[in-house]
């Protein structure tokens, strides 16, 4: 049997917003949010281990689509550290991708704060592989 993909492939936070999430040992995350209706704001930041915040202006493109599977249709802005999605019932959903390389020096942690509805962090990439009951901790205190 080989071994599962928590812990292989991916980590995940299910309840993501306002928690730093560490970058020491994945190479990117991606926000994953659900909102039945209405606008969804996102802001980004950067940390260093969960202290010294800026914002993380690299928003240029987020994903949407509708949560029960469908096609993804692409968003573009200007590089900004946060977004403005209306969500519908054909796009409730969204994900935005943030790589490890691209936090500025010496930052180790990013942070998703969304305005409302659900937010996920899929932690991927992972540099260490472990089974899921001995996965390092996937947040700041």
């Amino acid at each position: 049997m080989g071994m599962e993909a928590l812990g292989r492939l991916f980590n995940v936070v299910a309840a993501a917003s306002g928690i730093h999430i560490p970058m020491k040992q994945a190479s990117g995350v991606t926000f994953v949010s659900f909102l039945d209706a209405g606008t969804q704001t996102v802001t980004l930041k950067q940390s260093i281990d969960g202290a010294s915040e800026t914002a993380l202006t690299i928003v240029d493109k987020i994903y949407k689509a509708p949560g029960v599977g469908g096609t993804w249709t692409k968003v573009t802005q200007a590089a900004a550290d946060n977004f403005n999605l209306t969500t519908d019932a054909t796009n409730d959903s969204f994900c935005l991708y943030v790589g490890a390389d691209q936090l500025s020096d010496g930052y180790n942690c990013v942070e998703a704060t969304a305005g409302s509805g659900i937010l996920i962090a899929i932690i991927h990439d992972l540099v260490v592989q472990r089974d899921p009951t001995n996965l390092a901790r996937n947040v700041v205190a």
